[in-house]
């Protein structure tokens, strides 16, 4: 026990969620971009798993981190635009189409996988590389926060960035104002002459491409190469952060650090002689906690109100 608080209350625990909590907070915010413009989507798992295996396939590929990273971008927005295409122009249900782009992205990434490499459990034969960790020079030198915040992956950073300039952009630029209008009070953006469909497509072109940034991060970042269903169910966490943060920008990023907790404590708990299916439910009962938690605080908010 008294091993298991070293390890909890260490600099490295923390730096550990950072670094568990990133794939969560660009999927967060992908949840965030499109259910603020009234889409529900749900293939955000489905989108980051495509993004992990394209990133490492176009990276071996060529060679090259800036095509591989663009590349996967492309291929992920195009996923989120067939989602809009589904939803907006024919009409489908958006989540029995969120669903079957995640069935979809679930078998044909083992299935490129096999025609690639033989194998349909790792891309262990494919030569990928690695999107590098960035020691920061001035925040290093600082006693426990430099340990916590320096030497972090370079997409760490940058989803923590990305979450402070969406509340800017949503709350502070006509675009992100447009783009909560249309999920919240789609008849306004129309009385002044704004097209809600192509303000949605912008939404889910955003949340496809943060999808994409998960994906690559998983990896090409947080692992060495690809392996199946590797997302295993953080596209859903994201959602669940995303409620849990009501929608925000800000909200997400915190509710998404209390996941990545969660996910870092059950890695701790291994050292304890517990059962390792009961380690592996941790987080996801940490994900069903916190969005009850919203669901009963929202309601009673809503009845205060009413």
């Amino acid at each position: 026990m008294i091993q298991l608080f070293d390890i909890i209350f260490s600099t490295g625990f923390f730096h550990s969620i950072l670094r568990v909590s990133t794939p969560i907070i660009f999927a967060g915010l992908a949840a965030v971009y499109s259910e603020r413009s009234g889409v529900i989507n749900v293939s955000i798992e489905g989108v980051m798993l495509t993004g992990a295996l394209s990133g490492v396939v176009i990276s071996a590929l060529t060679r090259s981190l800036w095509i591989s990273i663009l590349g996967t971008i492309l291929i992920c927005v195009l996923m989120a635009l067939i989602l809009g295409l589904l939803t907006l122009n024919l009409e489908a249900n958006s989540i029995m189409s969120g669903l079957a782009i995640n069935i979809l992205a679930q078998g044909g990434t083992i299935f490129i996988l096999y025609i690639l490499t033989g194998s349909k459990g790792n891309s262990a034969l494919l030569n990928s590389m690695q999107i590098p960790n960035v020691e920061l020079p001035f925040i290093k030198e600082i006693p426990v926060i430099g340990h916590v915040l320096s030497g972090q992956n370079i997409l760490t950073y940058v989803a923590i960035i990305v979450a402070f300039v969406s509340h800017v952009f949503l709350f502070r630029t006509a675009t992100g104002v447009a783009i909560r209008s249309a999920g919240e009070n789609p008849d306004a953006l129309i009385s002044v002459g704004i097209n809600v469909k192509k303000v949605r497509f912008i939404a889910l072109t955003i949340s496809g491409i943060l999808s994409s940034l998960a994906g690559i991060f998983l990896s090409m970042g947080y692992m060495n190469g690809f392996t199946a269903n590797m997302t295993a169910g953080r596209g859903f966490i994201g959602i669940a952060a995303n409620a849990m943060g009501n929608q925000l920008p800000l909200g997400t990023l915190f509710a998404s650090l209390i996941f990545g907790a969660a996910d870092s404590a059950a890695n701790a708990l291994q050292v304890l002689k517990i059962p390792t299916q009961f380690i592996q439910m941790i987080p996801y009962i940490t994900t069903i906690l916190g969005v009850f938690i919203y669901s009963v605080s929202t309601s009673k908010r809503k009845r205060r109100e009413g």
